[in-house]
């Protein structure tokens, strides 16, 4: 019988694996911090890259969104944030719609008051990720938007 391996397990193998590609490309030492490499490179680390993908998922599918604006009118400051809906099964909860939805929700409000144009939204999102270079989700959850502004 074959091994069960998690989804956190094999993401994290994959970003061992591209740490190490940027070790090779920098020529720098296997204890040595990547993140700056990544910045240096303009490339997103595994876990950018996924939220990036994420985004751009819940973004081109609008259409299957709810925004809190469209269920009631009042100005709050989650307006434009995208209404998570009332599931329990966990693979649902797991899945690429929910996680997009929390993944956009957690964006800075300056990127996403950028939604109605694509191009200043895209290069707004990944100048935002390349100068973070996320090594974890947990590391993206957890920060704090006004850390950063361009």
């Amino acid at each position: 019988m074959l091994p069960t391996f998690s989804y956190q397990y094999c993401a994290n193998k994959v970003f061992i694996l591209q740490k190490k590609i940027i070790r090779i490309m920098t020529n720098t030492k296997p204890r040595d911090s990547c993140r700056e490499a990544f910045k240096k490179l303009e490339i997103m680390t595994f876990y950018s890259q996924y939220i990036f993908s994420l985004v751009l998922y819940t973004i081109n599918n609008k259409h299957l969104f709810d925004a809190n604006n469209k269920i009631h009118k009042y100005k709050t400051r989650n307006n434009n944030s995208l209404q998570l809906p009332l599931a329990s099964l966990s693979k649902f909860n797991k899945g690429a719609y929910v996680s997009g939805i929390k993944v956009f929700n957690h964006l800075p409000q300056y990127i996403k008051d950028l939604i109605n144009d694509q191009t200043y939204f895209k290069s707004a999102l990944k100048r935002f990720l390349y100068y973070h270079s996320f090594y974890s989700m947990n590391k993206y959850y957890n920060y704090k938007a006004e850390d950063f502004r361009p």
